[in-house]
């Protein structure tokens, strides 16, 4: 099995390899041109983000700039938006649901790392996956943990550091959120 499958799977693997740098460049090369075209690019800019997610939809919108780590496990849902400086570390599976709105500097993480120094030096990692459902918001400056689910129409309170799974249909803040 590949480092690739493995980190897909959700096992341990080491991301240092050829085949995962490989995809990392790709990811990068994507979006730097994402970030560098004029606003007013909109289709062309869209466009380059249907190349690179994994799923995305006809109508959804994410401003200037934005990273990611891989693109091809970002699930995208349809009339969804994303603010300014969105981060999505996707090395896990992250899927945003429909109507769902990101505020701006979000960080979405799935990347998990070895607590030994060595094992952290030999590039050992893991991914957990991450799961907005439909009609969320997140609030800005939230940052949103690897293996966390919130649930369909929640909201979550500006600067919360999300850590564990939130409900449908509630009003969640603060760090760690609750």
């Amino acid at each position: 099995m590949t480092e690739k499958e493995k980190m897909i799977r959700g096992d341990w693997y080491v991301s240092l390899g050829e085949e995962l740098f490989n995809d990392r460049q790709n990811a990068s090369e994507i979006i730097f041109e994402y970030n560098s075209l004029h606003p007013r690019e909109v289709e062309k800019r869209m466009d380059l983000l249907r190349r690179l997610f994994g799923e995305s939809p006809k109508e959804f919108y994410i401003e200037q700039p934005f990273r990611c780590t891989y693109g091809y496990n970002i699930h995208w849902g349809e009339n969804s938006y994303a603010n300014f400086n969105c981060t999505i570390l996707d090395c896990g599976r992250v899927t945003i649901g429909n109507n769902a709105m990101i505020g701006p500097n979000v960080n979405i993480f799935t990347a998990n790392h070895a607590l030994s120094i060595n094992e952290r030096m030999e590039g050992l990692e893991y991914a957990d996956t991450i799961e907005i459902e439909d009609g969320v918001w997140i609030g800005g400056g939230t940052t949103i943990n690897p293996g966390v689910r919130i649930g369909k129409n929640s909201v979550i309170g500006s600067g919360s550091v999300v850590t564990k799974n939130i409900p449908e249909n509630v009003l969640a803040v603060g760090n760690p959120c609750r």
